[in-house]
């Protein structure tokens, strides 16, 4: 059977369309920067922050923030605890201002595989990024963590589900300042953001925060980072209230 040639025409168009579509869909999905981009590991690489670190004292009673700098410099590729190709990671603390010597805080491990990279800290494992890095794209990044993986060292609820939260491209930003530094081509992954009467306005009502998001710039690598994890108990029958938990805020203010 002969189509009409206005038939034919107007078929091979669609057809063309089609394939145009699918093939644009296609690279839309699937074309993305590599993971290296946002956490580049080479011996001799280091980045200095800023951290806070909140802590409760006096049996949970009163709040604190402690002022230190941390350093995190890359030391050499060996295997990780599952025997697989990572970065040694040593980590150095010295006050705020950076006037005290520097300590040694220990090591942890950076591995980066084909569609991830994990960190594995306190036999803690993490994946911190993922393909495709893209707005909009989710993972489970705690999927690899132990029930309660901080009930060792807290007595709260707050950890009894971290297995299960979502990690997201939230938002990518071309420029970005904070804190008078300057950033270029930086993903927040938004990790967790959940909490109730806090801050505490109500003491005679139970409380709690969750919140846990990271910032990677391309070309350095982690340069911001706030984890709260902790929970108030009004202990209404009598006894003192108080807070249990900890909470980390990190910001990069060197590297090379």
């Amino acid at each position: 059977m002969r189509f009409p040639s206005i038939f034919r025409i107007s078929l091979l168009a669609v057809i063309i369309t089609f394939t145009f579509f699918s093939c644009s869909k296609k690279t839309e999905e699937f074309t993305s920067e590599p993971l290296s981009d946002y956490l580049p590991l080479q011996t001799g690489k280091y980045i200095t922050y800023r951290l806070d670190s909140l802590v409760f004292i006096n049996f949970g009673a009163n709040t604190e923030t402690h002022r230190y700098q941390v350093k995190h410099v890359v030391d050499q590729q060996l295997t990780d605890n599952l025997g697989r190709p990572s970065w040694r990671i040593y980590t150095y603390i010295t006050d705020s201002t950076a006037t005290q010597p520097w300590s040694s805080t220990g090591t942890y491990f950076i591995t980066p595989l084909d569609q991830k990279i994990e960190v594995i800290e306190d036999n803690l494992r993490v994946i911190k990024l993922h393909l495709p890095v893209n707005e909009g794209f989710e993972w489970n990044g705690n999927a690899f963590l132990p029930d309660n993986p901080y009930g060792g060292a807290y007595d709260f609820s707050n950890d009894d589900d971290m297995e299960n939260w979502n990690f997201t491209y939230n938002v990518f930003e071309p420029s970005l300042t904070y804190r008078n530094k300057n950033y270029t081509d930086v993903y927040t992954i938004e990790e967790q953001d959940e909490s109730e009467n806090a801050p505490v306005t109500n003491t005679g009502s139970y409380g709690y925060k969750n919140r846990s998001v990271e910032k990677y710039s391309k070309g350095i690598g982690l340069v911001y980072r706030q984890l709260e994890l902790w929970e108030y108990q009004p202990n209404t029958s009598g006894a003192n209230p108080y807070k249990t938990g900890f909470g980390v805020t990190l910001w990069m203010i060197d590297h090379n």
